[in-house]
């Protein structure tokens, strides 16, 4: 395969660009992107001859990369909102019909859609090239979603990145010292906003489907305790509970309120318990500054998290 370079397009008028994003083979020009700098990037966005005909060409070609047991089953509309220096620089519209993706760009802002993709002309570009990943985004800010959460993740688990198997969003295979590096810096209001929405489910599940992983065997071995979880701030106002059994050395997580004994409850906010599990709060700050509330042991609910080994950025 030869390999593609960005040259011709320093000084190509938009019909050559069309042309070129157009005939360029998919995982050559994926490679081209892996290897420019986000700055040569800019630089290329810069020019509005290259701007609408890579952001069309990149568009017009997302059926090639859909998986298509996926895609007959999906509907719903997408608007893509691009931006650069902060500055807004278009508004795209995916409609999914069954089988099919149709195209619209340079929309009206205010054009509907049942959800909204917001992110910078580099980043969408890392984020179609593979060289992104579509929750990390998400988590560290990167990527704003507003709308149909289940939408959006039905819209991420639908294309491949070129030249791999990998689906755009799988959150079941982000690496936990990866989210504990994207939200290093993150403001309270973004994990508030995360935590808050329709992704809030996923988020929790999969920090409790991986809790037993992080227990430390040896530390754990001679303990014995149960510990309840009550978090507030979700969309439907009612606080999510889930139970942590450690039975010497072994973990057990179910959700809901399954009864029996417990040790000590642990009351905090969604977004505080998000990093409390990935390691920017500790449990020992958080019940000093009443961020965890805690009903029952005390010394329980920390000797919980004292055998837990969180990952860390």
């Amino acid at each position: 395969m030869t390999q593609v370079t960005f040259e011709p397009l320093r000084t190509a008028t938009a019909a050559e660009a069309t042309r070129f994003f157009a005939d360029t083979d998919a995982v050559a020009l994926v490679d081209a992107i892996r290897l420019a700098s986000d700055e040569e990037l800019r630089r290329l966005v810069g020019r509005e001859e290259i701007r609408l005909p890579a952001v069309r060409g990149v568009l017009s070609r997302l059926h090639e990369y859909a998986d298509p047991d996926r895609l007959a089953s999906a509907t719903g509309t997408v608007r893509i909102d691009l931006t650069r220096d902060d500055a807004r620089l278009g508004h795209h519209l995916l409609r999914l019909v069954p089988g099919a993706i149709e195209v619209e760009v340079d929309v009206p802002a205010s054009a509907p859609a049942d959800v909204v993709l917001g992110t910078s002309v580099v980043g969408f570009i890392r984020l179609v090239s593979g060289q992104g990943d579509a929750a990390l985004d998400y988590l560290a800010g990167r990527l704003h979603v507003q709308g149909d959460a289940a939408l959006a993740l039905t819209v991420g688990g639908l294309f491949t990145i070129p030249g791999t198997d990998a689906v755009a969003v799988d959150p079941t295979a982000l690496d936990p010292v990866d989210v504990a590096r994207a939200l290093a810096g993150v403001p309270i209001s973004h994990l508030r906003e995360v935590m808050s929405g329709g992704f809030r489910p996923v988020v929790l599940d999969e920090i409790f489907r991986r809790l037993p992983d992080f227990v430390n065997a040896r530390r754990a071995a001679r303990l014995d305790l149960t510990i309840g979880f009550r978090l507030l701030g979700g969309p439907g106002g009612e606080p999510e509970r889930w139970v942590v059994r450690i039975d010497h050395g072994a973990c057990k997580v179910e959700a809901g309120d399954p009864g029996g004994h417990r040790d000590a409850t642990i009351t905090c906010e969604g977004h505080d318990f998000l990093r409390l599990a990935t390691g920017h709060l500790s449990a020992v700050s958080g019940v000093l500054k009443g961020q965890l509330k805690v009903k029952g042991e005390k010394a329980k609910a920390l000797q919980l998290a004292s055998v837990l080994d969180i990952p860390k950025a």
